[in-house]
């Protein structure tokens, strides 16, 4: 190893989803004490490169990083860890530029990984690294500890890693394995700390969010940490990441509703319109059941903001079934609609279905409903106009300061910067698009 006083530089890019970048920030960390964390398009000893694996453009991306990194330096240590290295080793391992592959469970270990691989290398022993080879089959959440994750002016909580739903598109599970939940106390306790350093959002996030706590027998679930996160000090409000819709049920909704804290945003993973479609991506609800679910949200809050996943050309996808998606998603009117071009995905069932849906019709469904989900923002953007609106004011832009309303609304105004980090009431003046002005 070098000199004790002497540290390495070490940097890090991140690749997909929340609970990757909550990771991310785990392991710096993790590191921080013993090495320098520098930029990742800076000179550093060692990259450590978080992949995501959810499409294969995703997988393209991680190898394009990989290679970058190690032109910016070649006598440095390449490390892949995350999605992509778990469901890929060998394919990775071939890869002349990378030194290292961890796994997602070896994430927590990082720091023990890096020092027996740089030991080996320097002292020039051929020793197998032993912590490298471990099995990931660990059924219980990882923990890392306190992780301070902020995003501006919230922080992102992990709660909870795997799902048991098996989608017939997505590799996620055999990625991160089955559902298991982080011990409550750690989450609340982690809060508390974040909190108390002055952050007032915390958003929860995790693969399967709605699962949480369903792989336990103590009956305590998403609804009952609701509650008690409710209850935390100086928090002002909590907002949830993606949600499966059969989590809401009538008497989730009559226990939510007393969560005076809870944002009223709530994005459901839909994917499409189209009950066959539906059943063929091996979602577990029909159309009508997802409508009755916007219909409760609805009915609970008066400016609830609803937003989705869709994914077009899925195999077997005719015409006829992307219609009905349109006028699906027309009925249901969300406020934002992130729209996917369906990827095939090594690995998953539906990688082998037949009637793949060519590009160029994939463009023109997609780039439709692009076109709706537009129409749709900017519905909602208009009927704010003149209302009153509390903001929590993130960060500067320019001459004005912006955030986001409780319901995940856009806003800028032309305040000063003693007002970043406070929840302030304004004026919708003018609307702009994909944000609010206000006054």
């Amino acid at each position: 190893m070098k000199e004790k006083n002497k540290k390495y530089k070490i940097a890090f890019v991140t690749l997909g989803c929340k609970v990757n970048q909550y990771e991310t920030n785990a392991m710096i960390q993790k590191l921080s004490d013993n090495y320098e964390i520098v930029p990742h398009n800076e000179y550093a000893d060692i990259y450590v490169i978080n992949t995501c694996t959810v499409t294969n453009m995703s997988d393209r991306k991680s190898r394009q990083l990989l290679r970058r990194c190690k032109e910016i330096n070649k006598d440095s240590y390449i490390i892949a860890v995350g999605c992509y290295a778990e469901v890929s080793r060998e394919e990775l391992e071939k890869i002349d530029e990378v030194d290292l592959v961890l796994g997602n469970k070896q994430k927590k270990d990082i720091d023990l990984y890096i020092e027996s691989y740089i030991e080996n290398k320097e002292s020039k022993s051929n020793e197998e690294i032993n912590l490298n080879k471990d099995k990931n089959n660990i059924d219980e959440y990882i923990e890392f500890g306190t992780v301070t994750y902020t995003e501006k002016t919230r922080a992102v909580i992990k709660i909870q890693d795997g799902c048991n739903n098996f989608c017939s598109y997505c590799i996620i599970p055999y990625a991160r394995g089955r559902i298991v939940s982080r011990n409550k106390d750690n989450i609340l306790e982690e809060i508390r700390e974040i909190t108390n350093k002055g952050i007032k959002e915390v958003v929860l996030t995790g693969i399967h969010i709605s699962s949480y706590g369903k792989e336990k027998n103590d009956n305590y679930k998403l609804i009952d940490l609701l509650e008690d996160i409710e209850k935390i000090d100086n928090l002002k409000r909590i907002r949830l990441g993606s949600l499966e819709p059969t989590l809401i049920t009538d008497e989730f909704c009559s226990r939510l509703k007393k969560v005076t804290k809870m944002c009223h945003h709530f994005h459901l993973s839909l994917q499409s319109g189209c009950d066959k479609t539906l059943k063929e991506m091996n979602r577990k609800y029909t159309c009508d059941e997802f409508l009755e679910v916007t219909k409760r949200l609805r009915d609970l809050y008066d400016d609830v903001i609803l937003t989705t996943d869709i994914i077009v050309g899925f195999p077997n996808e005719t015409d006829e079934d992307f219609n009905k998606t349109y006028e699906f998603l027309s009925k249901i009117n969300f406020y934002k609609m992130h729209i996917f071009k369906y990827s095939p995905r090594k690995g998953t069932v539906a990688y082998k279905m037949k009637n793949q849906v060519p590009g160029n019709i994939k463009d023109l469904r997609s780039h439709k409903l692009i076109e709706l989900s537009n129409k749709n923002e900017e519905k909602y953007l208009e009927s704010y106009i003149g209302k009153n609106v509390d903001v929590l004011f993130e960060e500067k832009e320019g001459d004005y300061i912006k955030g986001h309303t409780q319901n995940y609304i856009m806003c800028k105004a032309k305040l000063g910067e003693e007002n970043i980090n406070k929840i302030v009431q304004v004026k919708a003046i003018e609307d702009k698009k994909e944000f609010l002005l206000c006054e």
